[in-house]
């Protein structure tokens, strides 16, 4: 079978099982075992399947992954993204688009700090869309900036993505991590300037409301405690990669390890 015959057969059969309620992973699953045993001989194929899964896995760089995807989860379930959220949340002031740009600043902390794109949807978006709906954001001011800003956690390091993409590109991962450190900036800031001006133009797409006023103290307060100790976790995810202290997959661990160690604290 000539490929434009098998690839729409793959992308149709994969579709037909998502709405079927099939879970993912087995969906991805049972596509392999049938294309491997049509498409490689049959029962050859079938032999050959579980060699090529575990050669696929088995490369030491893709380690920084599960260390990535643990950070989020401890950033996640301690309850330390909720504090990083409140104390961005003091600094904002009165700016046009409050909650949408607060939505891109918290991604983009997130994603410096985990790198996995579901579990800063989960946290902004249990946080934030409720509080937005009630405030009277649009969905383009609330859902929107949420989904864009947690789409960074794919460009800027730790990024399981672009781990993934380097080692199956054969790009040295280091050197692509730091690569992709000023797009993923870059798109965020340019996130920033849409919301202010779009929300400056068209204010009944994200309203005014009072905001409670906080003492420059009580912030600074704030950001020592919840946000600068962050610093230190960006030093050991991509501070020592660009040194040339450790390894991506190195960092990572050390990463995972002080995500811990301040989780404790």
């Amino acid at each position: 079978m000539e490929w434009w015959t098998v690839l729409p057969l793959i992308f149709g059969s994969l579709m037909a099982l998502f709405i079927l309620g099939i879970p993912i992973v087995y969906s991805f699953l049972i596509i392999d075992v049938v294309g491997a045993f049509l498409l490689w001989g049959g029962q050859v194929g079938l032999q050959q399947l579980p060699l090529n899964m575990f050669k696929s896995v088995s490369l030491f760089s893709l380690l920084a992954i599960p260390m990535f995807l643990f950070m989020g989860e401890i950033m996640f379930r301690t309850g330390i993204g909720t504090q990083v959220f409140e104390a961005l949340g003091k600094w904002m002031g009165k700016l046009p688009g409050r909650l949408s740009i607060l939505a891109v600043g918290s991604g983009t902390l997130f994603a410096v700090l985990c790198g996995s794109s579901v579990a800063s949807t989960s946290l902004l978006g249990s946080l934030l869309v409720p509080e937005m709906d009630k405030k009277g954001y649009k969905p383009a001011m609330s859902v929107g900036p949420i989904v864009g800003s947690a789409g960074l956690a794919i460009l800027i390091p730790p990024t399981a993505l672009g781990v993934l993409m380097a080692t199956l590109a054969g790009v040295p991962v280091g050197k692509f991590l730091i690569a992709i450190v000023i797009p993923g900036i870059l798109l965020a800031a340019i996130f920033l300037v849409y919301i202010i001006i779009r929300s400056a133009l068209q204010p009944h797409l994200a309203p005014a409301y009072d905001v409670q006023k906080y003492s420059f103290r009580e912030k600074f307060v704030d950001f020592l405690k919840y946000i600068f100790p962050l610093a230190f976790i960006v030093f050991l995810v991509l501070g020592v990669v660009m040194l040339g202290v450790a390894t991506p997959t190195q960092a990572a661990v050390l990463g995972a390890a002080g995500t811990m160690v301040m989780a404790l604290c």
